[in-house]
């Protein structure tokens, strides 16, 4: 019983951290011990220092990701499809976990980087099948579509914090970047 509480203080810390650094990156752990309704003394039991609280963050980021896309059923749809539905799982994360890209300790550390790897292998298979179907050019290199994605997801993220763009139409835009560039629509005269 007292491994589920303390599990329970492991996660009511970390989403008071996600939450409170999403609001202000720059927030002290005390004011995130604060948020959590703890001591200042509990969150360094849990995480000994800043860099481990954000390597932390940055799995649970990592696990929400597979979560949000593990019930795409990519057997059944074209890998067009199945990308889009990636980014509109993926985008909307950004409103929690969107200060981690300026965080160097989220990028750090064996299990992120199984992890990430893992993530950006699977998401070059996606690609390599819609380069199948003809949806993105087969000359273009796998890793740069990779690339691409990665950095649109970044971009989608950073225009909906700074209010340039609406959440609602952040993944519809990553994904006609990625699949129509930014060449106008048939129609379109702009």
């Amino acid at each position: 019983m007292a491994s589920t509480t303390k599990s329970t203080s492991k996660e009511a810390l970390l989403a008071a951290a996600a939450t409170t650094l999403s609001k202000n990156p720059g927030a002290s752990l005390s004011e995130i011990a604060a948020k959590a309704g703890v001591g200042r003394a509990t969150l360094h039991r849990h995480f000994p220092s800043r860099d481990d609280l954000i390597r932390e963050l940055a799995l649970e980021c990592l696990r929400q990701t597979d979560a949000a896309t593990d019930d795409i059923p990519f057997e059944a749809l074209s890998a067009a499809e199945g990308l889009r539905r990636v980014l509109e799982a993926v985008v909307p994360l950004g409103d929690r976990y969107h200060f981690l890209m300026q965080e160097p300790a989220a990028a750090q550390g064996p299990e992120i980087t199984e992890t990430t790897e893992r993530q950006l292998a699977e998401m070059a298979e996606l690609v390599e099948a819609a380069k199948a179907e003809g949806s993105i050019a087969a000359e273009v290199p796998t890793a740069w579509v990779v690339a691409a994605i990665d950095a649109l997801v970044y971009a989608a993220w950073s225009a909906v914090e700074d209010g340039s763009v609406a959440r609602r139409d952040a993944a519809a835009l990553a994904f006609r970047t990625l699949i129509d560039g930014l060449k106008p629509t048939t129609g379109d005269k702009s």
